[in-house]
């Protein structure tokens, strides 16, 4: 095995003996057969539960397979990592098990939940720095730490140890699976777990089409296969922020490049739509990178029914709070929630005529935001609608434009909904 980065590529030994390394640690998640998705797609669909691992995501494995292989010269400066969360919680708890002091630096956009988490597994192993609102921001003070201070740089993807552990994934998934796996779904994010997997499938089951799913806020392995080089997005959305990645890595993009068959890209309204269903339906509940690999499946519609597929459902590092949120871009993307800027006359009887003439049997107005301006004849409201149907959406602006009602769509216009 080679660390450059240029001739780097997983060798199916270097795997393994990762997971003899981490077999202490990390547990042996199960693949369990999901009935109502095998039923939706009329297919066998399996999901490797790497978010019942000991830190809910399969961070751990990467995590702890490059730790433990530092030499104690190395563990004596320490470690330092930045994370959005997984990472940072399966270097934390890597650190505590290990005897070794870890600063780890994370978006200040984390959710509280997943700071709660990588306290709760470093304990007083682990200094937690805030900086930054992306990973890469995270990243880069993360490097200058470890630069000015001696310590070792634990990469969330772009190291052959990291890529490695992640790679027992696919060892256990071929273990385990009880028929040949004729789709393999895997989240991306900087790359690592897919770099990892689709070399061990590429090596003992080569028929396999290996798919990658990111989230559409935050593309970047997809823009750089666009671009035939490594490539960094402006901007990124990170909702999904397991995934939310603005430059995959240069070994994990290079192994990618070779052994993904294609890259999905998923809105993330989509993803939560998943969410809801997992737990609604299966009582599973994930973060939204972990529910990324599943929401793709509808994506290849017919090709893989009758087939035998695995999704591997990375994490369920979610914070409660974020269900409104959840709830509210699932709603928004399946198209049942609708906001408007109406401009109703400031006369007696104007909204009650809007409820009676407008809205439609089942329609419902879930926020209501008006303000009266005594100078004007008309004062503009924000209103909420919440529909039964996607179908109901366009008999609701017919009746609209019936009455003469004057307003604005405001869906289409992110950046005002990010006001209400």
């Amino acid at each position: 095995m080679t660390d450059t980065k240029e001739d780097y590529w997983p060798q199916l030994s270097d795997i393994q003996r990762a997971r003899q390394r981490i077999g202490g640690v990390v547990q042996h998640t199960p693949l369990f057969l999901n009935a109502p998705l095998s039923e939706r797609y009329d297919a066998e669909i399996w999901l490797k539960r790497e978010d019942l691992q000991v830190v809910r995501s399969y961070k751990i494995r990467g995590a702890y397979n490059k730790i433990s292989s530092l030499t104690p010269e190395e563990l004596e400066r320490g470690v330092v990592c930045a994370s959005a969360g997984n990472h940072a919680q399966g270097v934390a708890f890597a650190a505590l098990r290990l005897g070794v002091r870890a600063a780890i630096f994370m978006p200040k956009p984390t959710p509280q939940q997943k700071i709660r988490q990588v306290r709760m597994h470093g304990r007083d192993n682990v200094e937690i720095v805030l900086s930054g609102d992306t990973y890469d921001d995270s990243c880069q003070e993360a490097m200058e730490y470890c630069s000015a201070r001696g310590a070792c740089f634990i990469h969330p993807f772009d190291d052959p140890l990291i890529i490695e552990g992640q790679g027992t994934v696919g060892l256990d998934i071929l273990n385990d699976a009880k028929c040949s796996v004729d789709y393999l779904f895997l989240p991306i994010g900087g790359g690592g777990l897919a770099a990892g997997v689709s070399s061990v499938f590429k090596a003992i089951s080569p028929e396999t089409k290996i798919i990658g799913v990111e989230a559409s806020g935050a593309a970047s392995m997809k823009r750089s296969f666009e671009a035939g080089q490594v490539t960094t997005l402006d901007d990124i959305d990170t909702f999904a922020d397991g995934i939310a990645v603005r430059t995959p890595g240069v070994m994990t993009y290079r192994i990618c490049r070779k052994f993904l068959d294609d890259i999905i890209v998923v809105p993330e309204g989509r993803i939560c739509s998943t969410i809801l269903e997992l737990y609604n339906e299966s009582a599973i509940v994930v973060e939204p990178a972990g529910a990324a690999s599943i929401t793709a499946l509808p994506y290849l519609g017919d090709a893989i029914r009758g087939k035998n597929v695995v999704c591997v459902v990375s994490g369920s590092n979610n914070d409660i709070t974020r269900m409104e949120e959840i709830k509210e871009r699932s709603m928004l993307y399946a198209g049942l929630k609708h906001y408007f800027m109406v401009r109703f006359p400031q006369r007696s009887g104007a909204l009650r005529e809007f409820l009676e003439n407008v809205l439609g049997p089942d329609d419902d107005i879930t926020l209501f935001q008006y303000t009266k301006k005594n100078s004007r004849e008309k004062g503009p409201a924000i209103v909420g609608i919440e529909v039964c149907s996607p179908a109901d959406f366009e008999p609701l602006l017919s009746r609209m434009k019936e009455h003469n009602i004057i307003y604005e769509y405001l869906n289409d216009k992110p950046d005002l909904l990010t006001l209400i």
